[in-house]
């Protein structure tokens, strides 16, 4: 066997500690070794070219890169093992940067350790098996999962593509978060005026159907062929004979508190989001309706001149497949309740940014009117507060929330227009206006008399009347305080508590934050580790909308491509069962997260006939190659293509 060994410098990163020099002489000497060279930056044109000319000019039948990641480069490197007509799985990769240069100082142990690890890619590769790829087909429609902006201008960008989206929404209609503000940074754009011609586009648009108030409840398959079944739930209302009259909803007698107002408004059991809700026609919330709680009542029934109401409509179940899947489920926001330092829930006037929103809104609790919750009355004096839950590693999260800056700058700017006498306060620990035009949006706030003053709130201080601000001024190294007639916390922006659950269905996987994470933050912004599924707005992070917008339309792209392609490769690396040694006690079938693996019969020469006997089986179809099943196998039976038994203890007898 001839082995070529190509040690990357990565420029700096692993020349840096590592003697890459005497690293690629020193791999000269290990078993079936036949080339060994040192290249600057593998991945590189040149790099790549090398490795043909050496897999051509020196007959190699295996090739070992120490290099980065295989992560970041393993298909590139396979592809050139593919075009110099080798099977593109002979291809090892040891990681000398994660795993050595960037872990460890400069000096002969880090190189050793480098080495060590380029020992055990090479005893691994010599057990290498050719493998190989199905071509399988995919179906041509698209699921977005979540009506906000992002999933309204995914399935958009998909739809005008020619390609049939279903948009699923778990609330009575579209819009998202972006349907809760008033105007937009950094153009003061009326949010519903940019927002609802997309929503009646999405619903209106040929290719696409609407599934609101519904939820995911089962996923299955892989990429190109995902088999979903998405639970409708029962509106009560059928919405083929309402005609969205509202009679239901103003003789309704139950009255719950309504979170699309941020619970400081009172909604009806059969309800209708907002205005502007699309689809504009109403569902009943059986939760709080007295009818499905006591068994009495039918106000909405009697009062309907369409007789739409419909208490015997059930949940549906329904099943479809397709062939890529965008998740654009959205963000929620901290509300800071028993915080006693900012008093949230302790004092009426003390508010987030959410919640002042809804107040500018001309349809919301107050009708456009800011007003302090305590009195009704105008507040003359607000006091706005910088990253509560933000930024902050002992009580809430270390992350920015990337938005509050620039909306707490557009608040007092809505705030000087509508009360140009009121004082505005803005206590921060910095500023940050990353993004087009932010900055002179951001001047703009303060050149109109809102108050900057740099610094940390240590106490909202309340008498149960009055509210007093104390804080420390970083500018001028005291103490001060600020009176207020109203506080509005700039309170973090968080994952949806609904995120982990749909993440697990989809294997998608989150970070310690509970938000989404993509498969690599610079090569793969969008994608996720799951062949198929697109990440789309805030359910990755904290976003504004033009970077959500950007995003969804990348995500879109990707579905696309995949659909133009029409096929997809694959996966090779696979479990496969080795059927004479497997007891059929099945303990792996439980542990596979997709269902790859079930029960097959066999039928077995022995002495005196044929006997049939069970085993397990793998669809590879399914299996993504995680290798739970194989730790699962006492007997060894069962096998992962291209981490076999063989080649793993390989490694680890070189260990």
């Amino acid at each position: 066997m001839r082995i070529g060994v190509f040690i990357c410098w990565c420029g700096s990163n692993i020349a840096g500690t590592v003697d890459v020099e005497s690293l690629s002489e020193k791999a000269k000497f290990l078993p079936d070794v036949y080339y060994s060279e040192d290249v600057k930056y593998m991945c590189s044109e040149i790099g790549q070219e090398s490795i043909k000319k050496a897999i051509k000019e020196q007959k190699l039948e295996r090739v070992v890169i120490g290099s980065c990641s295989p992560r970041m480069h393993e298909e590139t490197f396979q592809e050139v093992l593919k075009d110099s007509g080798l099977n593109p799985y002979y291809v090892e990769i040891a990681n000398l940067r994660e795993q050595c240069s960037w872990v460890h100082d400069e000096g002969e142990e880090t190189t050793q350790k480098a080495f060590e690890l380029v020992e055990k890619a090479v005893a691994k590769i010599r057990f290498a098996k050719p493998l190989t790829t199905e071509t399988l087909p995919v179906t041509k429609r698209a699921l977005v999962v979540g009506g906000g902006i992002a999933g309204i201008q995914s399935a958009l960008d998909i739809a005008e593509a020619g390609y049939e989206v279903d948009l699923v929404e778990n609330t009575p209609s579209l819009g998202g978060r972006m349907a809760q503000l008033d105007k937009t940074f950094p153009t003061l754009d009326c949010s519903a005026c940019i927002l609802t011609p997309k929503m009646v586009e999405a619903s209106s648009h040929p290719n696409i159907r609407l599934l609101t108030y519904a939820e995911i409840e089962d996923v299955s398959g892989f990429v190109g062929n995902f088999d979903i079944k998405i639970r409708q739930k029962a509106k009560s209302i059928d919405h083929d004979k309402c005609t969205g009259c509202g009679d239901c909803t103003e003789k309704c007698p139950a009255k719950i508190d309504n979170e699309f107002e941020e619970d400081k408004e009172i909604r009806k059991a059969v309800y209708t989001p907002f205005p502007q809700a699309v689809p504009n026609k109403p569902v009943i919330d059986r939760d709080n309706c007295r009818y499905f709680q006591k068994g009495k009542c039918k106000v909405c029934q009697k009062v309907c001149p369409a007789e739409a109401v419909d208490y015997e409509q059930e949940d549906e179940i329904i099943e479809e497949r397709y062939g890529g899947v965008i998740l654009a489920t959205g963000f929620d926001q901290l509300k800071p309740e028993g915080w006693e330092e900012f008093g949230y829930g302790a004092h009426p006037d003390v508010i987030t940014s959410l919640e002042l929103e809804r107040m500018f809104n001309s349809s919301g609790p107050t009708g456009g009117k800011v007003v302090c919750p305590s009195t009704g009355r105008e507040p003359k004096r607000v006091v706005f507060i910088q990253c509560v839950g933000s930024r902050d590693k002992n009580k809430g999260n270390a992350y920015c929330s990337k938005v509050c800056c620039l909306y707490t700058a557009k608040h007092t700017l809505l705030l000087k227009e509508k009360l140009p006498d009121t004082e505005s306060f803005v206590f921060y620990i910095d500023i940050r206006t990353a993004g087009k035009s932010y900055e002179e949006f951001y001047e703009r706030a303060r050149s109109t008399g809102a108050k900057y003053l740099k610094g940390h709130v240590s106490k909202v201080e309340t008498d149960g009347k009055e509210l007093l601000v104390r804080s420390y001024d970083n500018s001028i190294g005291e103490q001060i305080e600020v009176e207020a007639d109203l506080v509005v916390l700039a309170s973090a922006i968080k994952a949806k508590g609904t995120t982990e659950g749909l993440a697990q269905m989809f294997g998608a996987t989150g970070d310690k934050d509970g938000f989404l994470s993509e498969a690599h933050p610079k090569l793969k912004p969008v994608e996720t580790q799951t062949a198929g599924v697109f990440l789309a707005g805030a359910c990755q992070g904290p976003n504004d909308i033009p970077d959500t917008v950007g995003q969804a339309g990348a995500a879109a792209s990707k579905i696309i491509g995949l659909f133009n392609r029409g096929e997809v490769e694959s996966l090779p690396t696979t479990a496969e069962v080795d059927a004479s040694i497997c007891s059929g006690c099945l303990k792996c079938e439980p542990v596979c997260p997709v269902g790859a693996i079930s029960s097959e019969q066999i039928e077995e020469k022995v002495p005196g006939g044929v006997v049939t006997r069970q085993v397990a089986g793998v669809n590879n179809a399914l299996c993504r190659g995680c290798g739970a099943c194989t730790a699962a196998c006492r007997n060894g039976a069962m096998n992962l293509k291209g981490y076999t038994h063989r080649e793993l203890l390989a490694e680890v007898d070189n260990l």
